[in-house]
């Protein structure tokens, strides 16, 4: 009887063909050519292979690579629990795995075990990945969908919200607000969202007629919030000219500098204001409570595991990378200079 139990692997290592076009060829992707294709169909029918028209489950897998972004919970639990829900509604189990990047053996055990069964789909968190590492994403052989991260190498399926234009409304912001001399919070690890946001921040400023001034740039430990802070605390200690505003990579460098900046005598808004981005949870509770960025994250965790379910149900020929927009929290870290 024929049986999804037989794996993109097995076919592979029968023909000689990498998984990766095996499983085009099996999926009736381009790029394989016909006489391939027929010969890896014809090895597979013998062999028992049915294409699983249906997930079982659905592995979450977090790509971490220097372990020096902080991973403060409140983003990737959302993100898990908009996954679980949507994986709960259509009959999946959820797994986890953290794969870490750097160390070669240990990545290539994780990575051939979850990609090795045909009836589970991957969601990869990819804030902290590099574009080497989607390298080793390239050629999965199960349905991959990529959530906060992009590869400009590889055609994968990514979800990833609106970097640069985010930052560049939030900057606007401040601009209304009265203010031009705005500094800007930049994270020591430059993952890539990083310098997106700095775009958008630079892209605002110019509109005015204004220029990002180096004294007014401050980078920032991202490890944990502690190393913000106290990175801020020593920056502050050269007695500084100060900005009116900040606009931060992230809450958590906001929130650090914010308890830098009270520590030493400095009145949130009412000497420098400041912006966040991501909304996290404690973005509301600090006091003063944190303007920021907010950031579906629940529903990037719901539409990526959508997308991992039209993959096998629907196979299709391309990739998409959709941008989600993002929405502007108001609360009262930014005073009005007008």
């Amino acid at each position: 009887m024929p049986s999804s139990k037989i794996s993109v692997r097995e076919i592979s290592r029968r023909t000689g063909y990498s998984p990766a076009t095996v499983s085009n060829a099996l999926n009736n992707k381009r790029g394989v050519s016909d006489q391939t294709a027929s010969e890896i169909k014809r090895v597979a029918a013998d062999l028992g292979y049915r294409r699983t028209t249906k997930l079982r489950q659905v592995q979450f897998v977090m790509g971490r690579n220097s372990g020096r972004m902080l991973d403060e919970g409140s983003f990737r639990v959302a993100v898990v629990n908009g996954v679980e829900e949507e994986a709960r509604n259509h009959g999946l189990t959820v797994s986890y795995t953290t794969v870490e990047l750097a160390d070669c053996a240990a990545r290539e055990h994780e990575l051939a075990k979850i990609m090795g069964d045909p009836t589970s789909g991957i969601i990869l968190l990819g804030t902290e990945m590099t574009q080497n590492d989607y390298d080793l994403f390239a050629h999965c052989p199960v349905p991959l969908v990529l959530v906060d991260g992009q590869s400009d190498n590889h055609f994968i399926e990514s979800i990833l919200f609106s970097n640069e234009g985010s930052a560049y409304r939030a900057v606007r912001y401040l601009v209304r607000m009265g203010h031009r001399q705005i500094g800007y919070l930049a994270g020591k690890l430059r993952i890539r969202n990083f310098p997106l946001r700095e775009r958008g921040y630079e892209r605002a400023l110019a509109e005015v007629g204004a220029v990002p001034q180096d004294k007014f740039r401050v980078s920032l430990g991202t490890d944990k919030m502690e190393s913000a802070y106290r990175d801020m605390l020593a920056w502050l200690k050269t007695d500084p000219e100060l900005p009116t505003a900040f606009f931060a990579e992230n809450d958590a460098l906001a929130v650090g500098a914010m308890k830098a900046l009270a520590e030493c005598g400095y009145d949130i808004p009412g000497d420098i204001s400041m912006v966040g981005f991501d909304d996290v949870e404690f973005a509301s509770i600090v006091h003063p409570g944190l303007t920021s960025v907010h950031i579906p994250r629940t529903d990037l965790g719901r539409i990526a595991v959508r997308k991992l379910i039209e993959q096998v149900e629907h196979p299709k020929a391309y990739t998409c990378v959709t941008h989600m927009s993002t929405t502007f929290i108001e609360r009262e870290s930014v005073r009005s200079l007008l």
